[in-house]
């Protein structure tokens, strides 16, 4: 394995360790190793670009959290990379959406990480399900048309509750129908602190 491969498997259990609390030293990541580590890439002419994820950063991008910013305020994913920001931002004038809103929602979804799929099978930085990617056109695989899927489907669920911006946060976790059902956001523990965890990131 080339040790820039390495470098980029620690900086990814650092990232997983951080997101779950999990405490204790990276594996490999004592001092005597780092030494032999950084030895050998001078050897081999310099210290090459750790691998990246998604599409195409360097791994060093990926250790450091993408900003997207929007009227002098910046929300950060730690799972995106540099076009992620780009996308969204293209995907929220396109629906005619606040770039924060999406941004939230991305990092509520997945941390802004295109790799992430979740155990019920819902992929990528806005978590789409691969049916709801089907009827909104796009596929859920590719990074640009995931974010932008996402972004018509919360501009869809605005449009379905009269801009009443919880609701259509709800419904983007939940479906319409459980938040139609209940007039409001409904009494799920996961949608109401998938609501609030939206708001808070973007307020």
């Amino acid at each position: 394995m080339e040790f820039s491969g390495v470098q980029a498997i620690q900086t990814r259990i650092a990232a997983i360790q951080k997101r779950f609390g999990i405490e204790g030293p990276v594996p490999g990541a004592a001092p005597d190793f780092q030494q032999a580590l950084t030895s050998e890439l001078k050897k081999k002419g310099g210290t090459p670009e750790i691998a990246g994820q998604g599409t195409g950063t360097s791994g060093a991008a990926a250790a450091n959290p993408v900003q997207t910013v929007h009227g002098g305020e910046q929300i950060s994913m730690e799972g995106a990379s540099h076009d992620t920001a780009r996308f969204i931002r293209d995907a929220a004038a396109k629906y005619g959406l606040d770039s924060r809103l999406v941004s939230a929602v991305a990092e509520a979804e997945s941390g802004g990480d295109q790799s992430e799929v979740s155990d019920a099978g819902a992929i990528g930085v806005m978590q789409l399900m691969p049916d709801t990617a089907a009827a909104l056109g796009v596929n859920p695989y590719d990074e640009q048309q995931n974010i932008e899927g996402g972004a018509h489907y919360l501009k869809q669920m605005l449009d379905t509750f009269g801009g009443d911006m919880k609701k259509a946060i709800a419904a983007y976790n939940a479906g319409p129908q459980a938040v139609k059902d209940y007039n409001g956001v409904p009494p799920y523990a996961e949608t109401q602190n998938y609501v609030n965890k939206v708001l808070d990131l973007y307020q």
